[in-house]
């Protein structure tokens, strides 16, 4: 008697798990989708700031978009943002980004974050995840013309777009990414 309540209770959960987990796939594939609707939007957003950015887009072998990284700090600060990876101009992957920081930095932000890749090299790198940045490595803040005289360093520009927050901050630290494909 044990062993049959056992079995069926094991036979339950078998077809409990096996139908729940079309809807968890079903949620992934929605939370994708708000994920490139959010993307394709700051993207709009850092072109209606700096329209010679327009450029950078479409010339660049691809790019990843982080519409919203979310930062924070008091003496050690993080950051962390998910985004959309394209190759030209179609979403073929989503990227996490982590970011650790430490110095004099108080406060918190939300801003956009897009790297762009200006060979199929550096896009390879970052879509097989060997790609960070170190303490040296700058961003370009968004503003009318900043893309103007901009120059590839290692194969990758970037450019942030602050969204909201407040941050005083004077540290070093470094972003870690991760690449999974659509």
């Amino acid at each position: 008697m044990k062993k049959n309540s056992v079995t069926l209770l094991a036979g339950f959960l078998l077809i409990f798990m096996g139908l729940s987990m079309p809807s968890l796939k079903a949620q992934d594939g929605e939370k994708t989708d708000k994920l490139i609707a959010d993307a394709k939007e700051a993207r709009s957003q850092f072109v209606s700031t700096d329209n010679l950015m327009e450029s950078l887009f479409n010339s660049s072998a691809g790019y990843v978009i982080f519409p919203n990284v979310g930062k924070g700090a008091i003496g050690v600060g993080g950051a962390a943002g998910n985004g959309v990876v394209f190759e030209k101009g179609k979403a073929v992957g989503t990227a996490k980004m982590k970011q650790v920081s430490v110095g004099f930095q108080f406060g918190g932000q939300v801003y956009r974050e897009v790297i762009f890749f200006q060979d199929q090299a550096a896009l390879n790198r970052f879509k097989q995840n060997k790609f960070e940045f170190s303490a040296q490595a700058s961003a370009v803040a968004v503003t009318k013309g900043a893309s103007t005289n901009v120059k590839y360093r290692n194969g990758v520009l970037v450019f942030t777009q602050e969204k909201g927050g407040l941050m005083y901050e004077a540290s070093i630290g470094g972003q870690k990414f991760s690449y999974k494909s659509l």
